[in-house]
């Protein structure tokens, strides 16, 4: 197979993608021809079928394609002009390669994330948590494969699962600093704050945002799946889960991010600043990976910074 990232102007290529998108087009003079994003875990290339005729069998957006195709470049863009396409069959390929992951162990973060758990001493804020990550088996499966995001940070497999231990770990490392902290309290809505992701975004390959996900957002599904799980817990005291549930529709932590509302706990505080700060260095690192092999230190302008950022020199 050759992966996205190893393509090079001028290359022939025999392989399989995934068609991530397919549309047909027209050109100026009226002739058909497809446009399509292929995709692999290394990135995407903008591709074309110029001519419909000879050797292009049916296929459609999401369906893996074998192509043959010679690379190109157009406005400084690498492209595909693909001679030859059909579907790809079961066994031929392998999903996990189609699919961006963790770098670290999902397994591991997984056995992390459960040790975590079990300090939360709140009885009842210890019973959710085990409801909702060690209980549900279907649940938790789907949780370590999904990603945190479309875009932007933690957009791979295992990404929900890799944010939301990291920002349990540096709620945890607020809660020793600072006694006012309510640590159950602040672990419980750290290791939660984005369940929400599990009906916002589809899973691997898709990784879209759903109806659900556009309509109502995470912050309030999540808050939601919450609820429903607090009245299943006899004795779970109102004022907690009310805490616990402003937490979690606060942590983007201003209304013009998406927040319902503002922080008003010490805790929900804690968490909106760990949540930004997990998210953004998280993608500069993607952003650092992404230029590495350029060997450019000044990366240009970069919208989540608003700004010009710079990798780090090394000595």
């Amino acid at each position: 197979m050759r992966f996205v990232a190893e393509l090079r102007e001028g290359d022939m290529i025999s392989s399989i993608y995934l068609c991530k998108d397919k549309r047909t087009l027209q050109t100026k003079a009226g002739k058909n021809y497809y446009s399509m994003q292929l995709h692999d875990k290394t990135g995407s290339v903008d591709a074309k079928v110029w001519d419909l005729s000879n050797g292009i069998d049916h296929f459609d957006s999401m369906d893996y394609i074998y192509v043959d195709a010679q690379v190109t470049s157009f406005q400084g863009a690498l492209q595909m002009n693909v001679r030859r396409v059909r579907r790809a069959q079961e066994g031929e390929y392998d999903p996990t390669d189609y699919m961006p992951c963790s770098k670290k162990n999902v397994n591991e973060m997984y056995d992390e994330m459960v040790t975590l758990i079990h300090t939360v001493k709140e009885p009842h804020l210890l019973k959710l948590l085990q409801m909702v990550f060690t209980e549900d088996a279907s649940f938790v499966k789907t949780f370590k494969m999904h990603s945190a995001a479309k875009t932007m940070h933690h957009n791979f497999v295992g990404g929900l699962l890799e944010h939301s231990l990291s920002v349990a770990k540096l709620c945890d490392f607020y809660a020793s600093c600072y006694p006012v902290i309510n640590r159950d309290l602040l672990i419980t809505a750290a290791l939660c704050h984005d369940i929400g992701k599990m009906t916002e975004i589809s899973s691997f390959p898709e990784n879209d945002y759903t109806d659900e996900g556009q309509l109502i957002g995470h912050i309030v599904t999540g808050t939601i799946m919450l609820d429903e799980k607090i009245k299943q817990i006899e004795g779970f005291p109102v004022k907690l889960g009310n805490e616990l549930k402003h937490c979690i529709l606060s942590h983007h932590g201003e209304l013009e991010f998406g927040s319902p509302k503002k922080p008003a706990l010490v805790e929900a505080v804690a968490l909106a600043f760990a949540d930004n700060t997990d998210a953004k260095i998280e993608a500069f690192i993607e952003l650092l990976d992404a230029n590495h092999d350029k060997g450019e230190e000044w990366l240009g302008f970069n919208r989540m910074f608003d700004g010009n950022v710079r990798a780090t020199s090394r000595m």
